[in-house]
């Protein structure tokens, strides 16, 4: 392929390079200078002496990079919204870019924090390897894709807050600020509550977009998703790319700036887990595809503990292993319900391998299992009364709604148990929040 820059998006990348390198070169020749001590303040600084205006030079540099950055990632998203290159680049550059500097404010008032230097050192490598990309792909590309036509902004806000798959955010929410109340064993500071929130909802948004990119073909076969926004056509595989892909990385930066780097580790691992182990591999590859993937919506909770603590120890996996084992009997109970859909999709859930009736009895199974685990907190002494109490109660609504699904069977019991487990989970987390501070 021939390299040209006959398209405005590619000259524009290539401006940007080109601001790039010179903040990189001032930037360098600040350090070695000593500059920045004769110029203090920030955006802007007033010089006190002659090599002061080196700092004030640079800033002015990043001042215009990040405006060249804003108008390449605008660009990108109104003329390439099909390339499926391009679009995540961009993206994901863009992301990187101002994540830097969020990284290197926040060095300066915790010089201390070694995992954020190790972030800003990758972030400079990884950084410059996808603007090298970018530049490439821009000069081979013809020009503006050709793209459906831009549904109404109204529109096209609910498209991709519908890719987070919100219902699913907003449960695990609730079971990360679980963990961090219960690690915290008093309510948590606003702030501290708003960080881990904000980068835990980040991180299950970008996973559900990332899963209905990948899962974009089957969706279009299930009759229970082929409304979604990449299955339907509203948005492009490219803008469902690189929306997941920019929010996971989203997600990753404020957890490791404002949280501290165990939460912002291990939410990383749930995407990865949720992303590449589940929806790339095992939901397609066994019928224990829920199961084993059952750990990636597990993890929040751990997010929210060790946002609390620093650290993991037993009642940080107990909590995992509670929504590990509520995972399975909530899940077979939907795929009862719409097991003609995975059938037809060729999803091997547990109805569509082993039958109804298999399926009915591992619900029950794994719903005794989830309430003799969730009895542990307060059998290693580390939840009180009301906890104890409240799991014993709830447990036996759930067993009893399970039982009727085993002896019983039927679409209206499924379901009845696929919505009572949702308010299950909601329920057992409430009462160890509230035993946690009480």
């Amino acid at each position: 392929m021939k390299f040209t820059l006959r398209s405005s998006f590619a000259r524009y990348v290539v401006t940007l390079f080109v601001s790039v390198i010179a903040l990189t070169v001032a930037g360098r020749i600040v350090t070695l200078s000593d500059a920045a001590q004769f110029c203090a303040g920030w955006p802007l600084c007033i010089p006190s002496a002659p090599v002061g205006w080196l700092k004030l030079a640079h800033l002015s540099l990043v001042g215009i990079a990040s405006i060249l950055m804003a108008l390449v990632f605008r660009k990108a998203w109104r003329e390439q919204r099909s390339h499926r290159l391009i679009l995540p680049l961009t993206t994901i550059l863009g992301v990187m870019f101002f994540g830097q500097a969020l990284v290197g404010a926040v060095l300066i008032s915790q010089p201390e924090a070694r995992h954020l230097f190790v972030l800003h050192t990758l972030t400079t490598v990884a950084l410059w390897i996808s603007l090298l990309l970018l530049v490439y792909a821009s000069g081979v590309s013809h020009g503006a894709e050709s793209v459906p036509p831009v549904t109404g902004k109204l529109q096209r806000v609910k498209d991709l807050f519908a890719l987070t798959k919100p219902l699913i955010v907003g449960l695990l929410l609730i079971t990360t600020y679980g963990g961090l109340v219960i690690g915290m064993k008093a309510v948590p500071s606003f702030s501290l509550t708003f960080w881990t929130l904000l980068g835990g909802a980040l991180a299950a948004g970008g996973s559900g977009a990332l899963n209905q990119y990948i899962d974009r073909e089957l969706d279009r076969r299930m009759q229970r998703t082929a409304k979604r926004p990449m299955a339907d056509g509203r948005l492009t595989d490219a803008e469902g790319l690189s929306f997941g892909l920019g929010m996971s990385l989203i997600s990753y930066y404020i957890l490791a700036c404002f949280v501290n780097d165990l939460a912002a580790f291990l939410s990383l691992m749930g995407i990865v887990y949720y992303v590449i182990l589940y929806s790339m591999w095992l939901k397609k590859a066994t019928v224990q595809n829920i199961v084993i993937g059952g750990g990636a919506g597990a993890i929040p909770p751990m997010v929210g503990y060790a946002a609390a603590t620093g650290h993991l120890d037993w009642t940080a996996w107990i909590l995992f292993a509670i929504i590990f084992m509520w995972t399975p009997p909530h899940f077979w109970a939907l795929a009862i319900v719409r097991m003609k859909d995975y059938e037809h999709a060729g999803v091997p859930m547990m109805p569509v391998v082993r039958g109804e009736m298999e399926t009915r009895k591992q619900i029950f199974v794994y719903t005794i299992e989830l309430v003799i685990v969730t009895l542990l907190l307060p059998l290693l002494n580390l939840a009180g009364t009301f906890y104890l109490v409240s799991s014993l109660v709830l447990g036996g609504a759930l067993l009893y709604a399970a039982w009727a699904v085993w002896r019983n069977g039927g679409n209206k019991l499924a379901w009845r148990m696929y919505k009572w487990s949702s308010s299950y989970l909601v329920f057992i987390f409430l009462a160890i929040m509230i035993d946690a501070v009480l």
